[in-house]
């Protein structure tokens, strides 16, 4: 089934004249200014706005990727808003539970919560059956994981995704959730600066993110394009 997602956010970045109000520019922004031979009107009422069309099917991983402060974390965030509730987790919001072992944390019998766990890089005994408070902070973001799978809601999205680990564990996750896409469906959209993730990743929606505001959106199966 394919959904097509049209988002659109406009930032405006407005800076007051210095001496009209309390959220006025002080003396020493102000000579910055005049420094750099900026004047009150060009920093009055910028907008910059952030443009993208996708279509997505099941199983699809969207890749949101480009320099820091090019607008990923704000397109995710947009496209998690026209998704209903009751069918999207976020990684980034899931909070951990410090009174169970991982294993009671999750639903269901043995062993399918040892795949799932194992799906998310934890296979070490000595790792699930500790609290998540003894995790350390890889394997706390692995575990966040391994609870939005364990959700089964059909969109997962990760800010920032893989960040927090060391890049070979990254690269061995990116594979996991490839193959966790393909074999149940879920959609992932996941953003992050990082391009040694992109070959075992191998997402089917790359969107591609500037620092002017603009977006390309590239799909690996061409008969896509929108």
């Amino acid at each position: 089934m394919t959904r097509t997602y049209n988002i659109s956010k406009t930032i405006r970045r407005t800076c007051p004249e210095p001496g009209r109000d309390k959220e006025s520019l002080s003396e020493k922004a102000a000579s910055v200014c005049r420094m750099f031979g900026l004047t009150v009107d060009r920093l009055t009422e910028r907008a910059l706005t952030h443009r993208c069309r996708l279509n997505i099917e099941d199983g699809d991983i969207i890749y949101i990727t480009g320099p820091s402060g090019a607008g990923k974390s704000l397109l995710i965030s947009e496209l998690q808003k026209a998704i209903p509730e009751s069918e999207r987790v976020s990684l980034n919001r899931i909070e951990l539970p410090g009174d169970k072992t991982l294993v009671d944390c999750i639903d269901g019998d043995v062993l399918s919560t040892l795949r799932l766990l194992g799906a998310a890089g934890l296979s070490d005994c000595f790792c699930v059956l500790s609290r998540p408070e003894y995790l350390s902070a890889g394997q706390k973001y692995r575990f966040r994981l391994a609870l939005a799978l364990a959700s089964e809601k059909k969109y997962v999205f990760a800010d920032e995704f893989c960040s927090e680990l060391d890049r070979i564990t990254a690269m061995v996750i990116s594979h996991q959730m490839r193959q966790y896409a393909s074999r149940n469906g879920t959609v992932f959209v996941l953003a992050s600066c990082h391009d040694d993730i992109m070959l075992n990743l191998a997402p089917d929606v790359m969107v591609v993110k500037d620092l002017t505001g603009g977006t390309d959106v590239i799909y690996r199966d061409m008969k896509r394009r929108v």
